[in-house]
């Protein structure tokens, strides 16, 4: 535990704490918020994800483990699951779609670096695709997807030569694939590998094309 730690302060200490908190006043983040802010939010879904803790209840449990040694990793106490599930359930999204893509930012340059591309070719080149996840219907009623079986669609866009996803939207299973191709924003001389349940010509050249 003591090194994983000292991992995860390690890692928190390279977030750009500026970058953080214009996304939070972009939004208004922590207006009338007093003990639990949007930082605090951040590093103990961060702790979680590092630590492959698999609900709220694992969470809080993980954190009252290790209650006095989460101040050095900028928790500053451990956070019961209530208190959690309120801000996930509350707390606007996009607070920390808007950092993710500045932390992808910053990681391309970096892993680009390191990579070397079997394809002697400077464009940038991007997968996409789509998976559905599926969900269990009587704690998820909202993610209906068929008579009896529930879900979400993640699309994804995944930057090859860094190894990296740049992209990320769920909607509804529902959702036909090819509908996302609405939503990207298209980079020129950008390579886009697809599969067929993307060929829709109107769209590739309206959407890509022009």
């Amino acid at each position: 535990m003591n090194r994983g730690k000292t991992v995860f302060a390690q890692l928190m200490n390279m977030i750009p704490e500026y970058e953080f908190d214009k996304c939070v006043e972009r939004y208004g983040g922590n207006y009338r918020v007093r003990n639990f802010s949007c930082r605090d939010h951040f590093y103990v879904m961060s702790f979680a994800q590092l630590t492959q803790r698999e609900s709220l209840r694992d969470i809080e449990n993980c954190l009252n483990a290790v209650s006095d040694k989460l101040y050095h990793c900028g928790i500053r106490h451990a956070v019961p699951r209530n208190t959690l599930a309120k801000a996930n359930e509350l707390r606007d999204w996009r607070i920390y779609a808007d950092f993710a893509q500045v932390l992808v930012g910053i990681a391309r340059p970096m892993y680009q670096s390191d990579y070397s591309f079997r394809l002697d070719i400077d464009n940038l080149i991007y997968a996409f695709d789509s998976s559905t996840i599926s969900l269990c219907l009587k704690l998820c009623p909202w993610a209906q997807f068929r008579k009896s079986k529930g879900g979400v669609k993640m699309h994804t866009l995944f930057d090859i030569r860094c190894n990296l996803p740049v992209y990320v939207h769920l909607t509804e299973a529902s959702v036909h694939d090819v509908n996302e191709l609405d939503n990207l924003y298209i980079e020129l001389a950008a390579i886009y590998i697809l599969d067929k349940g993307y060929v829709d010509f109107f769209r590739l050249f309206n959407v890509i094309n022009k």
